[in-house]
């Protein structure tokens, strides 16, 4: 798994969200990026995660920041879960993994004394050239925009 690193340019991506909305690298040209990958939509951590970042979505916005939330859910289960939850940011429904690979945050991971392949919790912050200016590995599920505010 080789994950993005501070400074590493981002792959050009494309991916659709929930609402069926294509999202490209391109578009953020110019923008600081948030781009935060969960595991899965619907599950607590990742409930806690977006969340966080929703109650906090006006200082984010404040401090220059657009987000992308990351998952390999289906963009029905993706829709589910922002209506749910009425999140103010798009959702990518990353089936094919083209995101997640292009950042490198698919691989195995341990849970309960099992090894499986999966989405790591990460969060990058992109330039507006879209160079990799900080990653945040630990993320704090419930304290998520102040990590990224700090």
């Amino acid at each position: 798994m080789n994950t993005l690193k501070e400074g590493d340019l981002v792959p050009n991506f494309s991916c659709l969200d929930q609402t069926g909305t294509l999202h490209r690298l391109e578009d953020y040209k110019g923008k600081k990026l948030v781009v935060f990958f969960y595991p899965k939509a619907s599950t607590p951590g990742c409930t806690a995660e977006a969340c966080d970042l929703r109650d906090h979505y006006e200082e984010l916005k404040s401090a220059g920041y657009t987000l992308l939330g990351v998952s390999a859910d289906t963009q029905k289960k993706q829709q589910n879960f922002s209506k749910k939850y009425n999140f103010p940011f798009p959702l990518l429904a990353d089936e094919n993994k083209e995101v997640i690979n292009a950042f490198g945050v698919w691989g195995l991971k341990k849970f309960m004394g099992k090894e499986y392949d999966g989405i790591h919790r990460k969060t990058f912050i992109v330039d507006g050239q879209g160079k990799v200016e900080r990653v945040i590995d630990k993320v704090k599920t419930k304290a998520h925009a102040a990590q990224i505010l700090e």
